[in-house]
C-alpha cells in the first residue's frame, strides 16, 4: 500500500510499527481515563485496581500487536516470517494470560470473599487460595498448550503420553499424591481451619498454622512446630475446640471441709465466677454441683463458660484465686487429704 511512496522496506516497517504503536496506545490511555471517571463513582476499589494493574501489559500487547502488523511489510523467506509470528503470537498468548490471571485474582476472589461475607458462609482464605492456584495453573497449562499448537506440535499424541506418564508418575507418587488429596479434603471439608485449636487422637494439642498440599503445620503449647502428613492427619481422631463454635465450657473441682454450710459455698463460688472476665452467661448460667462426700472433704465442680479456649488458663486462674480469698475470708476450710489412725491398747 506503501510501496509507491516508501520504497525501502525497512522503513516501511518502521513506519507502520510506530503508526500502529501509538494508534492503540492512544485509544488505550483515552479508555483507561473515560473508564477512570466511570471507576471513581463506585464504591469499590476493583475497577480502579484492576485498570491499574492491566495498563502495562495491553501497552505491552499493543506493541506486540503493531509489530505483527508490520512485520508482514517485511520480505523474508517462509521460515524466517513463521518463526517471527510464532514468537510474536507465543508472547501476545502470555501476555493475555497475565492479564486474565489478574482479573480473576482481583475481581473472582473478592467477589468469592464478598459473597462468603454477605451469607457468613465458612469459606475461607485457604478454601480461596486452593482455588486460586487450581484456576491459575489451569491457565498456565491452556496457555502451554496453545503455544505447543503454535509451534506445530502435536497436541493429542503428547496428551496421550503424559496420560501414560502419568500413571506410572502416580503409581511412584502415591503417597505425596495421598497427602494431597487429603488436604484438598480437609480444606473443602472445613473441619478444621487455619487458626483452630486441634487435639490429635487426644494427645497432642497445638494451634493450626498452614494446611498445605502435602502437610499440616501445627503449633504446639510448647512453641514447636509439628508437621503433620495431611493422609495421616485426615486418618486421626480431630478434637476441634474451635467448632461449632468459639464458646468452650471450663470444670473447677474444689473442695472444702465437713460441716461447711453448702449453700453458702455454692454462692460464694457463684459470686465469684461472674466477677470474673472472659465469662459467658448465655444461653448457659454458671452452676456449683455438690457432686461427692469424699474421704476428706466435700467434694464440688464449677461448670461456667468463657468466650474462647485461648483464654482458658488466665479464667481458671483467675475464678480459683477468688474463690481461695473469698473462701479464706468467709473462715471457709480447704482440706487437705489425712487420715486418722486409732490405735488400741
Amino acid at each position: 500500500m506503501f510501496e509507491q511512496y516508501i520504497v525501502n522496506e525497512y522503513a516501511r516497517t518502521s513506519i507502520i510499527f510506530i503508526g500502529a504503536f501509538l494508534i492503540i496506545s492512544l485509544a488505550l490511555i483515552l479508555l483507561q481515563k473515560l473508564l477512570l471517571k466511570l471507576t471513581n463513582k463506585t464504591k469499590t476499589d476493583i475497577d480502579d485496581r484492576l485498570l491499574s494493574k492491566t495498563f502495562k501489559p495491553l501497552i505491552l500487547l499493543s506493541l506486540f500487536f503493531a509489530f505483527r502488523i508490520s512485520i508482514i511489510e517485511l520480505t523474508l523467506d517462509e521460515m524466517m516470517m513463521t518463526l517471527s509470528i510464532r514468537i510474536i503470537h507465543s508472547l501476545i498468548a502470555i501476555v493475555i494470560a497475565y492479564i486474565i490471571y489478574v482479573t480473576f485474582d482481583l475481581v473472582i476472589l473478592t467477589w468469592f470473599k464478598y459473597i462468603a461475607r454477605k451469607t457468613k458462609s465458612r469459606l475461607d482464605h485457604t478454601v480461596l487460595t486452593l482455588f486460586s492456584s487450581t484456576i491459575n495453573v489451569s491457565v498456565v497449562i491452556i496457555i502451554f498448550l496453545y503455544i505447543l499448537s503454535l509451534w506445530g506440535v502435536e497436541i493429542g499424541p503428547l496428551l496421550a503420553g503424559l496420560g501414560i506418564a502419568g500413571i506410572a508418575i502416580a503409581l511412584g507418587l502415591q503417597p505425596i499424591l495421598g497427602n494431597i488429596f487429603s488436604g484438598a479434603s480437609i480444606v473443602l471439608d472445613q473441619s478444621v481451619r487455619v487458626g483452630d485449636l486441634v487435639y490429635i487422637d487426644k494427645t497432642t494439642g497445638g494451634k493450626i498454622e498452614k494446611i498445605g498440599f502435602r502437610s499440616t503445620k501445627i503449633k504446639t503449647f510448647d512453641n514447636e512446630y509439628l508437621i503433620v502428613p495431611n493422609s495421616k492427619l485426615a486418618e486421626s481422631n480431630i478434637q476441634n475446640v474451635a467448632l461449632p463454635e468459639p464458646r468452650t465450657r471450663v470444670v473447677l473441682p474444689f473442695g472444702v471441709a465437713y460441716g461447711s454450710d453448702i449453700e453458702k459455698v455454692k454462692k460464694i463460688v457463684l459470686d465469684e465466677i461472674k466477677k470474673s472476665k472472659n465469662i459467658e452467661f448465655k444461653p448457659d448460667e454458671p452452676v456449683v454441683r455438690f457432686l461427692e462426700m469424699g474421704d476428706s472433704s466435700l467434694n464440688f465442680k464449677a461448670y461456667f463458660y468463657i468466650d474462647t479456649f485461648d483464654n482458658r488458663l488466665d479464667t481458671m486462674d483467675e475464678v480459683y484465686t477468688r474463690i481461695y480469698n473469698s473462701f479464706k475470708k468467709e473462715k471457709i476450710e480447704i482440706p487437705f487429704p489425712q487420715m486418722d489412725v486409732h490405735m488400741k491398747k
